[in-house]
């Protein structure tokens, strides 16, 4: 079952158990969906779902951060627990270990040598963690292991 599917089942589930939060989150995920599909013109596989999701996410934590500076609590939790909803349908996240394991294999991989060869390094890892960890945090990664 494509990732796509699973998002309407949810949708179904949530609506039989008067989720009003999940309902509203998961409608909003396939809007998203959908507009992406009507505009490009093509049906989205589950790599482009799960960054449609992820951006999602990240929006969701930004948001909640300016709420927060805001005052705005209320604000803040509403984006907190469509976060907490978002996140059902991400796999799971990758350990600092995992990371450290995959960025170590990329550079051997692409044989990066320096700064110039972290687009290389990246398009090994983009696929592997899309999703599963916050590609911000392997970019300094990254940076750090070229550089030292």
């Amino acid at each position: 079952m494509s990732l796509t599917e699973t998002l309407k089942e949810a949708q179904k589930d949530a609506m039989r158990a008067k989720n009003k939060v999940r309902l509203g989150t998961i409608r909003m995920a396939l809007a998203a969906i959908k507009q992406r599909e009507i505009d490009e013109q093509i049906t989205l596989d589950d790599p482009a779902v799960l960054a449609i999701l992820t951006k999602m996410v990240k929006q969701r934590q930004d948001a909640a951060s300016q709420f927060d500076a805001a005052g705005r609590d209320d604000l803040a939790s509403n984006e907190r627990a469509e976060i907490v909803e978002l996140e059902t349908f991400l796999p799971q996240p990758l350990s600092a270990a995992e990371i450290d394991t995959l960025i170590d294999d990329a550079i051997a991989q692409s044989q990066a040598q320096s700064m110039q060869d972290m687009g290389k390094v990246m398009g090994i890892l983009k696929p592997k963690m899309q999703g599963r960890a916050d590609m911000g945090a392997v970019s300094k990664a990254i940076k750090a292991k070229l550089a030292g």
